[in-house]
């Protein structure tokens, strides 16, 4: 059976099997979705499920910080523009919590779609009130990325148990090589809470600082917080690509595959395209050990899932759940690994897909990205005792429009437009305003 004949039949049966038949009028859906490879790949695959269905898809692709901006005006206000939306463990459940998106509560009591297969701290990451808001396309944890060929040409030891931050910044100096266009690092620096501060956030983890303390009063003009992001500041000044104030995990993912860093600390849902020969230059250069701690190792790496979910004010929720359906099954993983190969499989979500043959072939790390995630704990993300939940973020109404300032401040003192100590007073002030208006602190 040919690829494409296995599309349209699993494409069928997945648009039937939950009891959602083609419309006898076909329907156009609009889908929001990030720019990332995995929903790159997942667009060149769906004229599958539209061939099947009778139905179509109107795709908006947008950058992630206007993904997030636009997605969030649209479902606080009910806008209506969009039936499927691409959102993460940040938004879901405080949006399930509102009744801005649809339960997907019958998705298990679908034995065909197997939900229990779908690793439960992933499922509970996207829940709230015992409800199941959005389906996963895959998930992560942050760790790091390397040049095995630079490490053994600069004589760099390559670390066995978790390096300190402090030895990171070490190998970076001694990778750095700009006259012949490679970089010690490349991070994030692009601000927003899930750009810069999804990164920083977790350096800042790894250096004692929290977000609030346990009375909900912010903390980001604390030592640790000013320690966390000269830190990082001077990592990049000193070893890092030029304009890094300009580069989210798109543009360094593309650095990296391009040769031009020795190290990259992210998204352990990049390794798959990092270490794919038809889409890396690098492919088979590339290794990866853990994201750097320092006075901890609490909170050193994140949790994210990227998902699928409907928001309320969709009108085509039947031709919704048949896409959910076969965007998320089993089936589809199995399309992209038979279609871009099994190291291109998208990672950390279904444990029969990490167990299957034919991807720990193609991606013997598959197993240490599954064991990296299911180590992270949302709900003890700090050396210190903190009131709320999430690693990289706040689980929180508030954290988006306070995350998004803080990166804009850190940006700017990556930038040289201010210093640290500007930049955190800065965001102290503005944490307070917005967490006193909220009725956090009384």
């Amino acid at each position: 059976m040919s690829i494409k004949t296995k599309l349209l039949t699993t494409a069928v049966g997945f648009g039937l099997s939950a009891g959602i038949a083609a419309s006898a009028m076909a329907e156009e859906i609009t889908i929001a979705t990030v720019n990332n490879a995995d929903m790159i790949t997942m667009q060149e695959l769906a004229p599958a499920w539209e061939e099947a269905t009778g139905n179509t898809i109107n795709w908006v692709v947008l950058e992630e910080n206007v993904l997030r901006q636009r997605t969030t005006t649209d479902i606080a206000t009910g806008g209506g523009s969009f039936d499927i939306m691409f959102i993460g463990a940040y938004e879901t459940p405080i949006w399930g919590a509102k009744d801005w998106l649809t339960p997907l509560n019958d998705f298990a009591d679908d034995a065909d779609y197997d939900l229990e297969d779908v690793f439960p701290l992933v499922r509970n990451g996207l829940s709230a009130n015992g409800n199941l808001y959005a389906l996963p396309l895959y998930s992560e944890t942050s760790f790091t990325f390397y040049r095995t060929d630079l490490f053994e040409a600069a004589g760099v030891e390559v670390p066995t148990a978790q390096p300190t931050y402090e030895e990171f910044a070490e190998m970076a100096a001694k990778l750095h090589d700009p006259d012949n266009g490679v970089y010690g690092t490349c991070q994030r620096g692009k601000a927003g809470w899930g750009e810069n501060m999804a990164f920083v956030g977790t350096v800042a983890n790894a250096f004692g600082a929290d977000w609030f303390d346990m009375d909900w009063n912010p903390q980001l003009d604390s030592p640790e917080w000013n320690a966390a992001v000269t830190y990082y500041v001077d990592l990049m000044n000193n070893s890092g690509p030029p304009g890094a104030s300009a580069n989210g995990h798109n543009e360094n993912r593309a650095l990296f595959k391009d040769g031009k860093c020795a190290t990259w600390v992210d998204a352990t849902s990049a390794a798959g395209d990092v270490r794919n020969p038809e889409t890396s230059s690098v492919a088979d250069k590339t290794d990866f050990f853990q994201a750097p701690k320092q006075v901890t190792d609490k909170g050193t790496g994140w949790f994210w899932s990227w998902a699928l979910a409907i928001p309320a004010s969709s009108k085509k929720v039947d031709e919704a759940k048949s896409f959910l359906k076969w965007a998320t099954s089993k089936e589809y993983f199995e399309m992209v690994g038979e279609s871009k190969g099994w190291v291109a499989v998208p990672s950390g979500t279904r444990k029969s897909v990490e167990e299957d043959a034919r991807r720990l072939e193609a991606a013997p790390f598959a197993n240490t990205i599954v064991e990296a995630i299911l180590s992270v704990n949302p709900a003890d993300p700090t050396r210190d005792p903190v009131p709320y939940t999430g690693v990289q973020f706040v689980a929180i109404p508030e954290f988006q429009g306070i995350g998004n300032y803080v990166g804009q401040q850190v940006a700017a003192a990556l930038a040289g437009q201010s210093t640290v100590e500007e930049a955190l007073a800065n965001s102290q002030k503005f944490a307070v305003r917005e967490m006193t208006k909220a009725g956090y602190i009384k």
